[in-house]
């Protein structure tokens, strides 16, 4: 494989969920499955522990810190600015299933946002692109049924230039891409929540 060494090292496949109350949205419900890979460490960590374990909140903990440090690897925009997110989660959990580590927690938005009328656009990526994070279809994102009618979701996922590609593929774990560069950002698929 050519390829074994070149990005991304990671993969995250995701689903969101929106988290409202009434008609204001407070934030995102995240699942993220790790591929095997991934999670053969964390997996190898836990053991034979009980799910709600001590060895499994420890290691969620460990996860969510992570996360956390990465402004949760998500940027949120409203009209072309921010909208800024809360520091913790009101919750988050980790689990098994099967050969893979689950990570479920809240993105919770630090104001409570309206949804009638607006529209917003949100991408989860890893800015050096080390890990991929992906939606894989417009099924990942999911719209609680009472605002269903009112609300919808739609994906859109870049097709980087062929150059751009080939640069991603070449880098090994050594060779971070430049800051400047935001990698990441190039393969981000972008997620637009629009409300009537």
């Amino acid at each position: 494989m050519p390829f074994a060494w070149g990005h991304p090292h990671s993969f995250i496949d995701m689903q969101v969920t929106l988290v409202h109350k009434e008609d204001r949205l407070t934030g995102l419900k995240m699942h993220w499955v790790m591929d095997e890979i991934t999670s053969a460490d964390l997996l190898y960590d836990a053991g034979q522990a009980k799910p709600d374990s001590v060895i499994w909140k420890k290691l969620a903990a460990e996860v969510m810190a992570n996360v956390l440090g990465q402004h949760y690897f998500s940027e949120f925009w409203h009209q072309g600015k921010p909208v800024k997110f809360d520091n913790l989660p009101p919750e988050y959990h980790l689990s098994r299933q099967g050969h893979q580590a689950v990570l479920d927690f809240i993105l919770p938005l630090a104001e409570p946002q309206p949804l009638m009328g607006k529209r917003y656009t949100f991408s989860t990526f890893d800015p050096t692109y080390f890990v991929d994070m992906y939606y894989d279809s417009e099924k990942s994102l999911h719209m609680p049924p009472e605002l269903a009618n009112r609300c919808q979701f739609t994906l859109k996922t870049p097709k980087p230039d062929s150059s751009m590609q080939a640069y991603a593929l070449s880098l090994d774990k050594a060779d971070a891409p430049p800051e400047d560069m935001d990698l990441g950002r190039q393969f981000a698929q972008t997620v637009t929540l629009t409300c009537r």
